[in-house]
């Protein structure tokens, strides 16, 4: 199976649309159309990670972390990402990023915290905005099924947990074809009335293009009647981070505790104490601390992140605590969900998991 199928069959799951604009996922190194001898999963592609890589046969690097962020404009070798990207090109190696394609991921990087923390009632924390669209076709009524099904293979019609859903009504259309035209029925110059349906599904607006295309694939017209409308409607299964409930609350010092054991952190550093029990946590892995506001508008007891400066614990304000528990840390059951992925994806070329240490940050205690 060629780099190309692979990534496809990876976008099927983590469709690196979800990721922010800011971000530089996708394929960064390599030939799409070169044969995979094995994938080696990690957090960071690092030159340890790419000597490994060469030691396991494994010709593909999916890393979490893209190695190449900002545009590089020399590669000689200078710092440690242009070594990793050197040494990845010399050896045929490709390197594919996920990174916030699978933080928005409703089953991604966030549900893996929450699963290890035991929440329950999970919702996501900072759902998307503006990216959900609604198409209406009109369709004579003997083809409604064909155009719905090809509408639903395409993607449209997918809810929360729920797919093929649609809403239909009955109705009668007029056209007349003018010189030029070639009707599916009627004749030119008299105005026909035609059976039609009217079906209305929903989507995501990074696939709008393969829906159109299956819809106008399927349609039995030579000129497709339709709208598309930009819904204000949150997305409320996609997004960054997650919140939700522990199973029975705890005092702050227990639940500290508990994190800590959970994560198998060396320290903590977290906010005041407010004296009260912890039942509603937030979670964002990574850089979190546009979530605090988030969090605290949740009713989160307590917020779990990384990277969170000086000031930024101010904004607890006795009203949640704020827990800095480390960025790799938080992000640390990344690569075993990955793994996971793509075993399930495909059997027919190794797999493996990293086991170089790539977390820049030490502690001395």
């Amino acid at each position: 199976m060629t780099i190309s199928k692979v990534i496809a069959k990876i976008e099927e799951r983590i469709p690196l649309q979800q990721a922010e604009d800011f971000d530089n996922v996708g394929l960064l190194c390599g030939v799409p159309s070169r044969n995979v001898s094995g994938i080696l999963v990690c957090h960071d592609a690092l030159e340890n990670v790419v000597d490994e890589a060469i030691e396991r046969n494994c010709n593909l690097i999916v890393c979490f972390h893209p190695i190449i962020f900002s545009g590089l404009k020399s590669l000689t070798g200078k710092n440690y990402v242009e070594r990793a990207v050197l040494k990845a090109i010399e050896n045929k190696i490709a390197i594919y990023a996920i990174h916030t394609a699978f933080d928005n991921d409703f089953f991604g990087v966030n549900r893996g915290i929450c699963d290890h923390l035991g929440l329950k009632n999970l919702k996501i924390l900072q759902p998307k905005k503006n990216n959900l669209k609604q198409l209406t076709v009109f369709v004579p009524k003997d083809y409604s099924e064909k155009v719905k099904e090809a509408l639903f293979n395409a993607g449209a019609g997918n809810i929360g947990f729920y797919d093929e859903c649609s809403f239909m009504v009955n109705g009668n259309g007029t056209f007349r074809p003018i010189e030029g035209s070639n009707p599916f029925s009627g004749q030119q110059n008299i105005r026909e009335n035609a059976d039609e349906d009217m079906i209305s599904v929903i989507f995501e607006d990074y696939k709008q293009g393969q829906i159109v295309n299956a819809m106008k694939t399927a349609h039995p017209y030579e000129e497709v009647a339709h709208q598309i409308y930009s819904l204000e409607n949150t997305n409320h299964y996609s997004g960054l981070g997650m919140y939700g409930d522990l199973e029975e609350p705890m005092n702050e010092k227990d639940f500290l505790k508990f994190v800590k054991e959970k994560f198998n952190l060396e320290m903590i550093r977290h906010s005041d104490f407010n004296n009260k029990k912890i039942k509603r946590v937030g979670v964002l892995g990574g850089s979190g601390a546009s979530g605090i506001r988030s969090a605290i508008s949740k009713k989160c007891d307590a917020y779990l992140t990384g990277d969170v400066k000086y000031h930024d614990f101010f904004l607890a304000e006795s009203k949640m605590m704020i827990c800095d528990i480390g960025h790799f840390e938080s992000e640390q059951f990344v690569t075993q969900q990955l793994f996971e992925i793509l075993s399930q994806k495909f059997s027919t070329f190794a797999i493996s998991k990293s086991i170089e240490k790539t977390n820049p940050v030490n502690y001395f205690i």
